[in-house]
């Protein structure tokens, strides 16, 4: 047991460094959406599209992605994915040169195409390593590397760009220089020591692997329940994840208190704890069903109080969704992929198109706050907390019986 775990230590390091690369690239997201506002001269609504440009590539490449993971492999898929991060980066520097909002846009989407790729490959990485019992930990551990690196993005890229005096002119330098770096990364990803490893199943030819027999009886991809509900469910999960990450800034500043652009500290830092609680507890005494179902039950009333505490303490009740929303990804993600065999990086592909939520369930948060009022828009979390409930309890257990199997590198937590 003491090998295994030695084992996967190096793996998990070099994984850890992309979870931080991934998370600073989602995490630029939050601070230019108030720079390119007088940058570019446009509208709130306007710089709303960086958004709608990122996760737009997810619905997009999301398929393409599955088959250049299944093409390459998992290395070969992670370094495409840093070199197309490094493309996006460059245009990003290159747009702010020319001072085009419309190629800001478009490096966005190549931002988030390669987000796209590396999200699937290391996700599936992570749950395929080691014990299928004990990913949803695994990939709390890495949520840690990457929520931090989500919420020091913002601080990395404020010592080099003013929001009190912007000048498009500060974009260049930074993030030519960010694009060498990750091509660097992408270079060391390729000749790293990550082992090349497979799901159960999905290698047909080896005879040391048991093949699930549920997932050699299928033919498509669509003929998997649980992996199509498991798409409805990370929708839900990353829709409410952006929703409290991105609105209590805007909540504290409604509500006139001081310094509302520190506010989202609450939720990052609620989230790094429910990771912790996740490493902590699964598999040894929770399963990843039960942190599931205790998370949307959690959820369910967090959101109920938020709305029906007073404005001065329901504010730090979003905060609270953090921790309610750490292990909902961690947990969804290794139930939806559980038995694909071969059609493991397939379903990988498939399951990271369901992050459009991040861009659509916030759209519907900002309406309902402008036609009613900013905390009852909460409430728009409360159906999707009770889906991924049922994706829980129920959804995530639409399978047959399947032959008790080990992945070729068993290297349990």
């Amino acid at each position: 047991m003491n090998n295994n775990r030695k084992k996967l230590v190096v793996p998990m390091l070099i994984i850890g460094t992309m979870y931080a690369v991934l998370g600073f690239s989602i995490g630029i997201n939050a601070f230019f959406i108030p720079f390119v506002q007088e940058a570019f001269n446009i509208s709130t609504a306007m710089s709303y599209l960086i958004m709608t440009a990122t996760f737009s590539a997810y619905v997009v490449f999301g398929v393409p992605s599955g088959a250049i993971i299944k093409k390459v492999g998992y290395k070969g898929g992670i370094t495409v994915a840093f070199l197309l991060i490094a493309a996006g980066f460059f245009v990003i520097g290159y747009a702010a040169q020319i001072v085009s909002f419309l190629l800001f846009l478009v490096a966005l989407f190549v931002v988030g195409m390669g987000q796209t790729l590396l999200t699937g490959a290391i996700n599936s990485y992570v749950t395929i390593l080691g014990s299928p019992e004990s990913a949803a930990s695994r990939i709390c551990m890495m949520g840690i590397a990457d929520k931090l690196a989500f919420a020091g993005a913002s601080l990395i890229l404020a010592r080099f760009m003013d929001l009190a005096n912007i000048r498009l002119t500060d974009v260049i330098i930074p993030f030519y220089i960010i694009t060498g770096l990750l091509i660097v990364m992408g270079i060391f990803a390729f000749f790293s020591p990550l082992p090349e490893i497979k799901a159960i199943g999905e290698d047909e030819t080896s005879e040391d692997t048991i093949v699930s027999v549920y997932a050699n009886s299928k033919t498509s991809i669509f003929q998997f329940p649980h992996l199509l509900l498991g798409i409805v469910a990370i929708f839900f999960d990353v829709g409410v994840e952006i929703i409290a990450l991105g609105s209590i800034n805007d909540y504290a500043a409604i509500l006139k208190l001081p310094s509302p652009q520190h506010y989202v500290w609450y939720v990052s830092a609620g989230m790094v704890i429910g990771y912790l609680v996740g490493v902590s507890f699964i598999p040894r005494y929770l399963s990843q069903h039960k942190a599931l179902i205790l998370s949307t039950i959690l959820g369910v009333v967090i959101t109920l109080s938020i709305v029906l505490f007073p404005p001065a303490i329901s504010i730090y009740l979003v905060g609270v969704l953090g921790v309610t929303n750490a292990l909902l990804w961690p947990a969804i993600f290794p139930l939806a992929l559980a038995d694909l065999g071969r059609f493991t990086k397939t379903g990988s592909s498939f399951l990271v198109t369901g992050i459009v939520g991040g861009a659509l369930l916030p759209l519907l948060f900002g309406y309902v706050a402008d036609v009613a009022s900013h905390q009852l828009a909460y409430l728009v979390c409360l159906p999707s907390y009770l889906f991924i409930g049922y994706f829980a309890a129920w959804g995530s257990k639409i399978r047959t019986a399947r032959v008790a199997a080990t992945p070729e590198i068993v290297t349990p937590l």
